[in-house]
């Protein structure tokens, strides 16, 4: 169903991790340690600054992969993973895409289910990876029906 779409990517778009998105993410997420949110304990940290927490990256626009209409509801959160590099700091700028890695297909008891793997990337401006994010994306029957039509 979406075989023809393993290994095209998105363009890449920029992105700011912004002091005050952090600020608000870590304190959403129950997570208010002082090196997200304090600017003094940033600046005597060993990276000399704020970092954003792992999950972060969740915010971030990745751009659109062309022809990929997937819907906005039915589709379950497989799993996800993050892979640094380094951490992301507060008021950086990195450019980010999306790209899909896989597509496969399993029976189970409720019919057909695809899983679209998907990686998300983010680089600084020199082209240096900072991160990388895998998810998986479950599209039941029900939802395989409708893009069928």
């Amino acid at each position: 169903m979406f075989e023809q779409y393993i290994g095209i990517r998105s363009m890449k778009v920029k992105n700011i991790v912004e002091r005050g998105a952090v600020k608000k993410f870590a304190l959403a997420i129950g997570d208010p340690h002082p090196i997200y949110l304090d600017e003094e304990t940033g600046k005597q940290s060993r990276y000399k600054n704020n970092i954003a927490p792992p999950t972060f990256p969740r915010v971030f626009d990745y751009g659109v992969i062309e022809g990929l209409n997937l819907p906005n509801k039915g589709l379950i959160h497989g799993e996800q993973t993050y892979h640094y590099e380094r951490p992301l700091f507060v008021d950086e700028e990195i450019l980010c895409y999306s790209e899909i890695k896989d597509y496969y297909e399993k029976t189970g008891n409720n019919g057909k289910m695809g899983f679209l793997v998907l990686t998300s990337n983010g680089e600084d401006m020199q082209g240096n990876t900072i991160f990388t994010s895998k998810q998986v994306v479950i599209i039941t029957e029900a939802v395989r029906k409708v893009l069928m039509v």
